[in-house]
């Protein structure tokens, strides 16, 4: 499953903005104790306060309860689910994918929940997220938010290749391993070119494929349920996870190259001159 990027994240905070603020948290369940990042203030502290805001900030969702927020990034394999009616009864911690569970006064609430073994779903309690939370304070300008000359020089001074540069979070934030496929494939690049190696034509066209990836993907997010949310995502993906499928463009059959933990997905002939790329790890891979 695509992991929660910009869309995804901004559109939950929309939903939150719509069904959670102006409720009052009850109750803050902790199952997943490796999942909660600080301590002070403690979790608990939520309680009785009303939640004021819902926000993004890169791939964060931040809620602002009273000035104290939540804020967590949903790693590879978490999300949020919205529940109308929670159980009351605490849940058993290290039990199942539940790492967090939040009760509001009206009887409803959401689960923080993490599939897999593999656990890098994050949960911060603090007051000033831009300053105590690691990964907010590294961030890089927002994917969306970043200007055509701005972007163009972040690429120009980057060294390695356009795949990497794409989802590394302190330079651009928001675009994750799928977006990223996503955006090349549109920008007709291949995920292996130097950043630094693009010329002024190459630069503009991956800028515009950023937007207009993003925006597409949020206009189509915004508004639906978080439950429809992975499912609305993976099926207007164009290469990424679509390994051996025809390519909606041209026809080819999409590509794959897989690497320790991840892999990519990409069209020879629309990103790479019809030439495949190497499929092995440290391979050098066409440029």
């Amino acid at each position: 499953m695509p992991m929660p990027e910009l869309p995804e994240v901004e559109a939950l905070a929309a939903f939150l903005r719509e069904n959670a603020v102006g409720k009052v948290v009850t109750r803050v369940d902790l199952a997943g104790i490796q999942s909660l990042k600080t301590f002070d203030p403690p979790l608990s502290s939520l309680a009785g306060l009303e939640v004021t805001g819902a926000s993004r900030t890169g791939k964060f969702l931040d809620l602002d309860v009273s000035g104290i927020h939540l804020v967590v990034h949903l790693a590879r394999a978490g999300w949020l689910h919205w529940r109308a009616e929670l159980p009351t009864a605490p849940p058993k911690p290290g039990k199942g994918p539940l790492a967090v569970r939040v009760h509001l006064d009206d009887g409803a609430g959401f689960d923080l929940t993490e599939q897999g073994t593999r656990k890098g779903l994050a949960v911060y309690v603090v007051r000033s997220p831009s300053s105590e939370v690691p990964g907010i304070a590294r961030l890089g300008p927002d994917a969306l938010a970043v200007d055509a000359e701005a972007f163009a020089a972040l690429m120009k001074g980057r060294k390695g290749q356009l795949k990497g540069a794409l989802t590394d979070q302190t330079l651009v934030s928001g675009i994750g391993n799928a977006y990223s496929d996503e955006i090349l494939h549109v920008a007709k690049l291949s995920p292996f070119k130097g950043a630094d190696k693009l010329t002024d034509d190459e630069v503009l066209r991956l800028y515009d494929a950023v937007r207009t990836t993003l925006t597409d993907a949020l206009e189509r997010q915004v508004g639906q349920q978080a439950a429809k949310l992975k499912g609305e995502k993976r099926a207007n993906l164009r290469v990424h996870a679509r390994t051996g499928l025809p390519c909606p463009v041209c026809g080819d059959t999409v590509r794959e190259v897989s690497f320790a933990d991840t892999s990519l997905q990409y069209c020879p002939t629309c990103q790479t001159g019809g030439k495949p790329l190497a499929d092995r790890r440290m391979s050098k891979l066409l440029r």
